[in-house]
């Protein structure tokens, strides 16, 4: 449990800065494009503030990458030894496409503006852009993998082969879940973009950069979240062909029923296979979740292998609560720029402190959907194949893992905290000086 608590620790403290990075790192190309289509020189202002902050997140991510990587041998050794010949390469792979693009053009992106021709530096702008998102697919090509397994076959010692390396990438829910995850991502960034534009409005800072900036990040946002709810139920039709138990899970249905309602909230009881409290809109649950009235929905007592149920059930209302305050805030802020000429600091006080409210909520729901995607697949750690209990180490002590648990979490509490200063203070101190477009 301690191990588990260990990845999971180090696992959300880094999914926070791909989440963000992937889709900022395209807001920064299109700040780019506009400088030198416009020759705007607030376009230019809003790619050197926005590129500095991608820069940040970048290197906190990368950091955190390899410290959660390195778990993989000191907690889990069973996962190496068992499904290394697959996950070994797909993470290389990542490494090998993707961080060397990004690793070998972020210099010049940072740096060259003035050093090299503005076409070059456009081209190595977006170059770090697909770098970024490469590296997306093929983490979440193997994390697709561990969901819904194919392509592979098992030896006499149960390791894990690669039969066909385009069923093992292009598994069952891999296009649902990328797709998903960039989504997510989109909305993350536009969201830090709203917020941290708001805060420069309110607190008087605001440059010649934030209305364009502000404006950006609300269309965005407005655009992607109704993506993101189509993508989402395509996800959950998926998770309920091949994950049914997860699905189960996430609506706490405990035996299977046609035209199941929707439970909206209620607490889970495992002990009397009840929902206490529950409130439920009836039928729509099987509408939902089948698309028929009357559709049928298998129950968390017909499995044998079943996810705990109450971190899955909060987790999925977290993610959906938040993501329903994504669509109002995002609609809400696109038709009020819209009354007032699309000029931001014309906007009321309330919507501008809703929108500084809201700055990191796409760290909120991203970490509710992973914590249902992953907690859903327990008790496997490759869904069908390899119990979580069997890779866990056998040789590093719990009192190990339980201080070095303590120490991560104090490390990452500090990096956390000083990332959002950073980024405040960046925000209340922009740069004043003439650039040149």
């Amino acid at each position: 449990m301690l191990s588990r608590i260990q990845f999971a620790v180090n696992i959300s403290f880094h999914i926070l800065f791909p989440v963000i990075s992937i889709a900022l790192s395209w807001f920064v190309v299109y700040f780019r494009h506009q400088a030198g289509k416009t020759h705007d020189a607030a376009w230019l202002q809003a790619y050197r503030f926005w590129a500095k902050i991608f820069a940040v997140t970048f290197a906190v991510g990368v950091v955190s990458g390899v410290t959660m990587s390195f778990q993989f041998g000191t907690n889990w050794p069973g996962f190496m030894e068992r499904a290394g010949n697959i996950a070994g390469p797909l993470l290389g792979y990542e490494v090998l496409t993707a961080f060397f693009l990004e690793a070998g053009f972020l210099g010049i992106m940072l740096f060259g503006r003035e050093r090299v021709s503005q076409k070059v530096h456009m081209i190595a702008s977006t170059v770090v852009a697909v770098g970024t998102t490469i590296s997306a697919f093929w983490i979440l090509a193997l994390d697709s993998f561990m969901q819904t397994p194919q392509g592979y076959w098992i030896d006499d010692q149960k390791v894990l082969h690669v039969k066909s390396w385009l069923e093992v990438i292009f598994n069952p829910s891999f296009s649902y879940r990328f797709t998903h995850k960039l989504l997510a991502s989109a909305l993350t960034a536009a969201f830090l973009l709203m917020g941290v534009s708001a805060w420069q409005i309110l607190k008087k800072t605001a440059t010649e950069a934030t209305n364009k900036v502000l404006k950006t990040g609300v269309s965005v946002a407005a655009v992607a979240i109704v993506l993101q709810i189509f993508a989402g139920d395509a996800h959950g039709l998926n998770t309920k062909e091949y994950q049914p138990a997860k699905l189960a899970a996430i609506e706490a249905v405990w035996h299977t029923e046609e035209g199941a309602a929707l439970t909206l909230f209620g607490i889970p009881n495992e002990k009397t296979q009840t929902t206490d409290y529950a409130i439920k809109i009836p039928k729509l649950g099987s509408l939902i979740l089948t698309h028929e009235l009357n559709g049928k929905i298998e129950g968390l007592s017909a499995f044998e292998h079943k996810p705990p149920v109450a971190p899955v059930f909060y987790s999925f209302r977290i993610m959906v609560g938040v993501g329903i305050l994504m669509l109002l805030t995002a609609w809400l802020g696109w038709w009020k720029l819209r009354k007032v000429q699309w000029q931001a600091e014309k906007l009321s006080p309330w919507l501008l402190r809703t929108f500084a409210a809201m700055t990191f909520s796409g760290w909120v729901a991203t970490l509710a959907g992973w914590y249902v995607t992953e907690i859903g697949r327990q008790p496997f750690l490759v869904y069908g194949i390899l119990p979580t209990s069997e890779a866990v180490t056998k040789i590093v002590p719990a009192s190990d893992v339980g201080l070095t648990l303590v120490l991560y979490i104090l490390l990452y509490a500090f990096i956390l905290l000083s990332y959002v200063m950073v980024i405040k203070h960046m925000a209340e101190h922009p740069e004043h000086e003439e650039v040149k477009s």
